[in-house]
């Protein structure tokens, strides 16, 4: 409820997107066809996103602090993913007791902790009950409201995990989609040709892209759910929960079991697409190049409690794409294969290859 009082889904949240696109782009432009590895660049521009609604303002990319977070939660992201991070989430109890980079973890909430401790002592000092200026602000009303004698420490890590977890959501998952999309573009120039061709019909140059384009732009948004597809960022999902003892095909789920719905086993069914281990548009195009729905496209999870920041996403994965497309040609002095830019796993999830591009003004 917090996140759509602050916009998800609606058109204040585009209209920061499209800011923020504004920004990525003149930046890229600083760097005048330089060679570069885009990760840093695209997670500070993601991340500014969720930044906006949680702290209620942006960073600028040289931010120290901004930076140093976004480092943070990178070598989180890491640890987690190492098999020493995987064994941690499966047997916390023993793995308390064996030495080894999962040591870092606890490391890394401390440091994510100091920060977000700052930001929140900030925010109570001119704290206004009747006008919340972002989540923090949120957090510390509904506190007030639901346990005004406890101590706002108590709920700390609390705040911390909320946070995190939309960070980790609302920063890792676009990021690294968006990366694997700039992947597959240099690998296959007539695709980005083609996106290309429909931002100079529909949109034109000189303005930015809205979600209002992306009906009028059937290639592009097949490309896109063609890149969530192929890319597969989070193959298990995340744990639900059943809430009740439940049948299924036989077996009997004890009410409170964990489940992992493994989104890999749709996004490569060969009964839903013709070539469910290459990257293939026509996957959601008809016969008369309108896109088409595919029920085997779940890069969201599956069943009710889906990914709350699916709207979010699917903004800023349109509006990022065709921002830069609209501006730049991608080019590298590497050569890919199809073997390249096949994600790779990485722990819980999936990760494109280290690589280099261009991003050349049109």
């Amino acid at each position: 409820m917090t996140l759509k009082n602050f916009g998800m889904g609606k058109r204040s949240i585009e209209e920061r997107i499209q800011e923020e696109a504004r920004c990525l782009v003149a930046e890229l432009k600083s760097y005048k066809g330089k060679s570069i590895d885009p990760t840093k660049i695209l997670a500070k521009c993601v991340s500014n996103i969720i930044c906006s609604i949680v702290f209620g303002d942006r960073f600028e990319y040289d931010d120290k602090d901004y930076s140093i977070l976004l480092s943070i939660l990178n070598v989180w992201s890491r640890d987690m993913s190492s098999t020493f991070g995987q064994l941690q989430v499966l047997l916390p109890g023993l793995m308390k007791y064996i030495p080894g980079p999962h040591k870092r973890i606890y490391q890394h909430m401390a440091h994510m902790l100091n920060f977000v401790t700052q930001r929140v002592e900030k925010n109570k000092q001119t704290l206004d009950q009747d006008s919340p200026r972002d989540f923090i602000d949120c957090f510390l009303i509904k506190h007030q409201q639901v346990s005004p004698t406890k101590p706002q420490n108590s709920n700390m890590v609390n705040m911390l995990t909320t946070i995190f977890n939309l960070f980790i959501a609302g920063s890792e998952t676009v990021s690294i989609t968006l990366r694997h999309g700039f992947l597959v573009l240099l690998k296959y120039p007539d695709i980005q040709a083609k996106i290309q061709e429909e931002i100079h019909k529909v949109i034109g140059e000189n303005r930015s892209p809205n979600m209002d384009d992306r009906t009028k732009m059937p290639y592009t948004d097949a490309v896109i759910h063609e890149i969530q597809r192929f890319c597969d960022v989070s193959p298990m999902s995340l744990p639900h929960a059943v809430t009740r003892d439940t049948e299924f095909k036989g077996y009997t789920i004890p009410k409170g079991t964990d489940v992992y719905p493994l989104l890999c086993s749709v996004l490569r069914d060969p009964k839903h697409y013709a070539t469910p281990h290459k990257f293939n548009p026509g996957h959601f195009l008809d016969e008369n190049g309108c896109l088409k729905k595919n029920e085997a496209f779940m890069p969201f999870s599956a069943g009710k409690r889906m990914c709350l920041g699916e709207s979010l996403a699917r903004m800023e994965l349109f509006i990022f794409l065709t921002s830069v497309l609209q501006s730049f040609t991608l080019s590298s002095e590497m050569t890919f294969t199809e073997e390249d830019i096949s994600p790779k796993m990485s722990g819980f999830g999936s990760q494109p290859t280290t690589y280099q591009l261009s991003f050349n003004q049109r």
